[in-house]
């Protein structure tokens, strides 16, 4: 057994690594039918923020993982069904001996199971961070694999870029010519199943996602995204009418553009500039202290 004192020394000799775990923005969700399996066929064009979770890897004596940020209480009696645990293991079952333990430390900055892929996204920077930290890599098509068994949204959230999903998600294609978008995420901080959303669907065979072929401004992105929808917000909105009520505060508080992301319950406002953002995010909060704002803005398709 190492003593405490030795640990310490350990650790301190050993240099950090760090990843950001960028929110997952659904700008637009079409489902487009329903697999023999159970698994609904969708349409997405999905972006990530600059806001997200932050996790930081440091190599260690024996495994540990520790949570920190405004939601990590929340997932403090998660155990080993948390996803970044799953991905190490996974990880380290596919690279084998160069795998050594480490220290992982989850600063939870987004809501849980709030629709903006915080738990994929975890897993994501987990496999990014990790493969540094011990210096090794996979072949792009195991990554993609091992990523997909962790769930449908981690290969996006390994990309963290604006893109287009469709299948269960597996089918991916970048999107540079996305604009930097700002906007505030909102969320009444309420719990909705994704499961119940499903099942409340009302037509699980809708129109397929079509966007211009041509979209070099921001102001055509803006109209293309406004055409679009998110066939699972008005199931969402009658399981949890919040959902209607906190929308209804963006709009009033100056976002040219509302919608529900995912499954929800966090919705986003689409601001004309990060100053218009942030001065509804602090005007919002005030009158819901209790509800979780955010100010930010989506990462550039062209990065």
């Amino acid at each position: 057994m190492m003593s405490s004192e030795n640990r310490s020394d350990f650790s301190a000799s050993c240099s950090s690594i760090s990843e950001e775990a960028r929110a997952k923005i659904n700008l637009a969700l079409h489902v487009t039918g329903q697999r023999p399996d159970g698994y609904h066929l969708l349409d997405m064009l999905v972006t990530f923020t600059d806001h997200g979770d932050r996790l930081d890897f440091m190599r260690s004596p024996t495994d540990e993982f520790t949570l920190s940020g405004r939601f990590g209480e929340t997932l403090a009696g998660d155990g080993g069904t948390n996803l970044v645990l799953k991905a190490r293991d996974l990880l380290r079952e596919a690279i084998g001996p160069l795998a050594f333990p480490v220290r992982i430390q989850l600063e939870k900055n987004l809501p849980v199971a709030s629709g903006i892929g915080g738990g994929s996204a975890d897993a994501a920077a987990t496999l990014r961070g990790l493969m540094r930290l011990w210096g090794t890599s996979l072949p792009e098509e195991a990554l993609a694999a091992l990523a997909l068994k962790l769930g449908a949204d981690v290969p996006m959230c390994l990309a963290s870029r604006p893109l287009i999903a469709r299948g269960i998600g597996e089918k991916i294609e970048p999107v540079p010519e996305l604009p930097v978008l700002a906007m505030v995420l909102a969320n009444p901080l309420k719990g909705v199943s994704t499961p119940e959303v499903f099942r409340q669907l009302a037509t699980k065979n809708n129109p397929a996602l079509s966007l211009p072929p041509s979209r070099p401004l921001a102001a055509d992105w803006l109209a293309a995204i406004a055409a679009a929808r998110n066939d699972l917000e008005p199931p969402a909105r009658e399981l949890v009418p919040e959902i209607a009520v906190i929308s209804a505060m963006l709009r009033a508080h100056g976002a040219l553009l509302t919608r529900m992301s995912g499954s929800g319950a966090t919705c986003f406002g689409i601001f004309a500039t990060m100053a218009a953002a942030e001065d509804a995010a602090a005007a919002l909060h005030d009158a819901r202290p209790d509800w979780y704002f955010q100010a930010t803005e989506t990462v550039s398709g062209g990065e």
